[in-house]
């Protein structure tokens, strides 16, 4: 028996839009669109400003704004970053019509475009005409969030933030939803996902990829005859440095403390990276795919993973079902994004010791480099196209149409090493996006203590970067300032020389990068107001940070909302929540033998929280408004379940770090 998803005669004929439109950065000069379609498309975009006379763009700007990379047969990935002649005005609802024929139409005499309402028809909200965008004067409401799996067994958080549009006005309209890591779970794939992948893929026609010193040899044979449900560590020599491969990318990280999440269903090959990114993005590749039950005899799964796969497609199938109201948020919000290490591999680039093993071995390299490249196309692009060089984008296309050849191996070994994945948008206040991955400070005591998340190169420009703001938006994936008992069991793992088993990557587990960061804080010319955003951990929280001893110290504010859908084990966080309230108060000699970073820690209670308990351990969407000075007016969570989360400062709770 099988579970189809959508209508049959999809499997066939393609939808011609796959995924999108999202808007990506978008300003009063110059708009960003990502699309995905499944034929070669010419494109016709009119905009239509509230109150003004409506913009025609022409179609050979249009068509020269248009970057497109073909992955497949019938995949084709479109960037469209388009300057504007005539300057947006801000503030207003500004709808815009995207029209696509395919290319294959215009040899007609009248070729037919189609607009939204044939390609998704449900993606305008019901008071509007078209979808629509509000170009803000200032950064004054934004959306933020983290860690959207796929098969959590929660709702979406997403849904709450389509609901919150659903009723906003323009004035209400947030500037922006700012995804912060954690976008697609390439370690942690249910399996009814990757049947869908791998019948996505067929559809798709991509060329095969051949597969460095694996048991299974290529692509085709992975999607088709052995894709190694719940077992693909198996892929890997077991020799002694191939079993530490292993260990670290395929078995995930052993977290006996924070979660028991593994990585048996890894994605491998570039099609599972690409199909991966459409399947949670749009619901449009999911008509016509057909997911077998458990107890299908082509999946042979043993008793204990049947009931794993049952509860799993429960939750995949509840997923796909809201996607339609996920791709209208995406249409309708500006959407910057960053990496995490769930976008790539649990733990990536953790310890130099993790670095040497997972680079050195011809197949986890290319894992690593496939799910690198999909954020790439997927999501790098988009946030700020000036600085994704032409060339690598000739090398993309080389390496879609050569997959497994030299191209691509090459391709690989430039993204490993591009230094450019951060970027800032000229919002006010600014938006500074930080790449806390791949500019890592390695350990100069040990290959296996835990590298600094920035080395001191990026940390100087990043200072440079801040001179002349007032206030700064600033997204670090990993809270800067966290939950000081969780610092603590990671710092007493890594003591034990087991970093990987507690995902022992925060702020202050790099004395280097602790210091310098706290030096940045305490800058004369530093900007006055600090709002860091922050995912990653699972849970969210607000705490206000005061730097001691300084005259001139800025306000900060660590927000963090995650996930977006996940969550912590809830009894777990329970203990660690209260533990922490008890053993790091004001009052406990614990707290006095422990300081080390001369910092005032104001925690805030949030509003739905039991006695003793300060964090939020539920899927949801953090919503954040600021005043006119770039401090915080109203932090919320908007929970999954529907319940709104404010946070009450706890004065009576601070304490000196």
């Amino acid at each position: 028996m099988t579970i189809t998803v959508g209508s049959q005669n999809m499997q066939k004929n393609l939808p011609m839009v796959l995924a999108g439109p999202i808007l990506r950065r978008i300003t009063t000069e110059r708009l960003t669109f990502w699309l995905v379609t499944s034929c070669p498309v010419q494109l016709q975009l009119a905009l239509y400003p509230e109150h003004q006379s409506s913009i025609q763009v022409a179609t050979e700007a249009l068509s020269s704004a248009c970057t497109t990379l073909q992955a497949g047969k019938r995949l084709y990935f479109q960037l469209i970053d388009l300057p504007l002649e005539q300057a947006l005005p801000k503030s207003c609802w500004i709808g815009y019509d995207l029209q696509l024929a395919p290319v294959s139409d215009l040899n007609s005499e009248i070729p037919v475009y189609q607009g939204w309402q044939t390609w998704a028809p449900d993606l305008v909200y019901d008071n509007r005409e078209l979808p629509s965008f509000v170009i803000q004067s200032r950064l004054n409401r934004l959306l933020h969030g983290s860690c959207r799996k796929p098969h959590h067994p929660s709702a979406d958080g997403l849904l709450q933030a389509d609901q919150l549009l659903a009723q906003s006005s323009e004035t209400e309209w947030p500037a922006l939803l700012m995804l912060s890591g954690d976008q697609i779970y390439a370690d942690d794939v249910a399996a009814p996902m990757l049947i869908a992948i791998h019948q996505l893929i067929a559809q798709l026609g991509f060329s095969n990829e051949p597969l460095p010193e694996s048991e299974v040899v290529d692509s085709e044979q992975l999607h088709q005859v052995q894709p190694h449900y719940y077992a693909r560590e198996n892929l890997l020599p077991k020799t002694k440095g191939g079993q530490a491969v292993v260990d670290l990318i395929f078995g995930g990280a052993r977290k006996p403390v924070f979660t028991s999440d593994s990585a048996h269903n890894h994605l491998i090959s570039l099609a599972e990276v690409l199909a991966m990114y459409l399947l949670v993005w749009s619901p449009a590749p999911w008509q016509g795919l057909s997911i077998p039950n458990s107890d299908a005899p082509e999946l042979a799964l043993t008793e204990a993973q049947k009931a794993v796969y049952q509860a799993e497609q429960q939750a995949v199938l509840a997923f796909a079902a809201h996607l339609g109201q996920v791709r209208r948020v995406m249409a309708h919000l500006p959407v910057a994004m960053i990496f995490d290490d769930h976008d790539v591999t649990d733990d990536w680039n953790l310890t130099a010791a993790w670095e040497q093993a997972a680079y050195g071995h011809p197949l986890s390299k290319r894992i690593i480099g496939n799910a690198l490249l999909g954020y790439l196309i997927c999501q790098g692009w988009g946030n700020a196209p000036e600085q994704i060089p032409a060339q690598m984008l000739t090398q993309t296309q080389q390496a879609l149409q050569q997959l497994g050849a030299e191209a691509h191996n090459q391709l690989v070994d430039e993204l490993l090493s591009f230094s450019h994945w951060h970027y800032q948008w000229q919002t006010d206040p600014v938006l500074i996006v930080l790449d806390t991955r791949t500019h890592r400070w390695r350990s100069e005591l040990s290959l296996n203590q835990p590298s600094g998340l920035m080395d001191w190169e990026a940390l100087t420009d990043l200072q440079q970067q801040l001179l002349g703001h007032k206030a700064v938006v600033m997204i670090s994936p990993a809270p800067m300032f966290g939950v000081k008992l969780i610092e603590t069991v990671q710092r007493a793992f890594t003591w034990f020389g087991q970093p990987l088993m507690v995902d022992a990557e925060n702020w202050m587990a790099h004395r280097g990068s602790a210091y310098a960061l706290i030096n940045l804080f305490k800058h004369p010319r530093t900007p006055r107001h600090f709002v860091i955003l922050s995912g990653d951990v699972h849970y969210s929280f607000v705490y206000d940070i005061e730097l001691r001893g300084e005259h001139h110290s800025p306000n900060i504010w660590q927000i963090t909302s995650s996930g977006i859908k996940n969550e912590f084990p809830r009894t777990l966080l329970n203990i660690f929540d209260r533990l922490n309230r008890w053993l790091y108060s004001p009052r406990s000699p614990l707290n006095w033998l422990t300081k080390r970073r001369k910092m005032r820690v104001i925690p805030r209670k949030p509003t739905t929280a039991d006695h003793g308990e300060r964090l939020v351990n539920a899927s949801g969407i953090g919503l954040l408004e600021l005043n006119e000075d770039g401090s915080p007016r109203k932090i919320l969570q908007l929970c999954s379940d529907g319940r709104k989360v404010s946070f009450k400062k706890k004065e009576d709770e601070a304490r000196w770090e």
